[in-house]
């Protein structure tokens, strides 16, 4: 069996720290292993649109800016179909079948459907597309034949929905349908990067983000109103490594070069921690570390954005080329689906000699 990768982000926006270090960078590492026969890589504009049904233009804007973010990020168009969800056909379709095989109750008890509705106040009016969510990303991962799905661990109950609809519909229709395996970073903290006010994840919606594309200035700004700990008010105070926002991306990011090479006073982190528990090391001076840490990681990726934004026209290029290559993919295992369950009247005789046979 092939080895298959199918992943991807909503167009709501562009792309930030979050996704980068939960997602994106490890499938550009995913990419260059050559361990996968094929790797589709979906902008999920139809899903966005499940919940920004009322301004298509935003999810249209930043169809771009998401293969921009991608490309930056070192997404090689030669290894990896960057496509765009909305141009295949076949997913509609499979939604569509899958449709029967889940009962309202069982997408009603779907925890990250549960948390997403309450996030978007949707508890007393829900758009039925919105709630099919599971459904249509499973089509997506099925039409693929993806083997490996890279998810987060709010992402780990969709995938489970998926592999009982493959259970199903191989029960029902012979075995048909590949089921997938979840694949998720050994890194905790990366799978859930907080956001700069420390609140939450990183989030779009919540405005607590560093974007992949923001400029230098604008990533000093965001590092220097980074929660830390409130009580360490003078640098003599002890103060607590647990929960401070700062500590946590050094944990992903900071490396014992960058030590050497920006806080040569510290040996590592953990000497670096030990210090400020103690008292002595003041917020400024553990931002300003963060801060040239961040730079040195962002900015290869924001130059390469740049380069690829002055040649938009390839991206285009692209992004139609990949969707052509994902339209042959899914209408094939759309194909299939529509032999399992006895629907492909013309292809072939079959039908037509069924029907001669039980009427002449």
């Amino acid at each position: 069996m092939k080895k298959i990768i199918l992943t991807g982000d909503r167009p709501t926006g562009r792309l930030h720290l979050g996704h980068y270090v939960g997602s994106i960078k490890r499938r550009v590492e995913l990419q260059n292993t050559d361990a996968f026969d094929e790797i589709y890589i979906m902008i999920a504009d139809s899903q966005a649109l499940t919940d920004n049904f009322d301004n298509p233009q935003k999810i249209r804007d930043n169809v771009i800016e998401v293969a921009l973010d991608y490309l930056a990020c070192g997404i090689d168009p030669k290894k990896a179909n960057i496509f765009i969800q909305s141009t295949v056909d076949a997913l509609t379709e499979l939604t569509f079948y899958y449709m029967n095989l889940v009962t309202l109750s069982r997408l009603q008890r779907n925890p990250t459907v549960k948390n997403e509705i309450k996030m978007r106040g949707f508890e007393k009016s829900i758009p039925v597309g919105f709630l099919n969510y599971p459904i249509s990303q499973a089509a997506d991962i099925t039409a693929f034949e993806a083997t490996c799905v890279p998810v987060g661990d709010d992402q780990l109950p969709m995938l489970e929905q998926t592999r009982e609809i493959v259970r199903s519909f191989n029960n029902i229709y012979g075995e048909t349908l590949v089921e997938p395996e979840a694949y998720v970073g050994e890194n905790e903290i990366s799978r859930r990067l907080p956001g700069i006010d420390g609140k939450a994840k990183m989030s779009k919606s919540l405005g607590n983000c560093i974007y992949l594309a923001d400029d230098e200035e604008t990533i000093r700004k965001k590092v220097m109103q980074m929660y830390t700990d409130p009580n360490h008010i003078n640098i003599s105070d002890p103060g607590r490594v647990e929960g401070n926002v700062v500590f946590t991306y050094l944990d992903v990011f900071a490396t014992d070069a960058d030590f050497a090479k920006y806080l040569p006073e510290f040996k590592n982190l953990v000497d670096l921690k030990a210090h400020y528990e103690q008292g002595g090391v003041g917020d400024v001076t553990i931002k300003k570390f963060l801060n040239n840490v961040l730079q040195d990681v962002l900015r290869p990726i924001r130059e390469k954005r740049k380069e690829y934004s002055q040649n938009i026209e390839l991206v285009y290029d692209i992004l139609e080329e990949g969707s052509k290559k994902a339209q042959v993919k899914a209408n094939e295992t759309l194909a299939k689906v529509k032999e399992a369950m006895q629907i492909d009247y013309f292809n072939g005789d079959k039908f037509k000699n069924e029907i001669k046979a039980k009427y002449e």
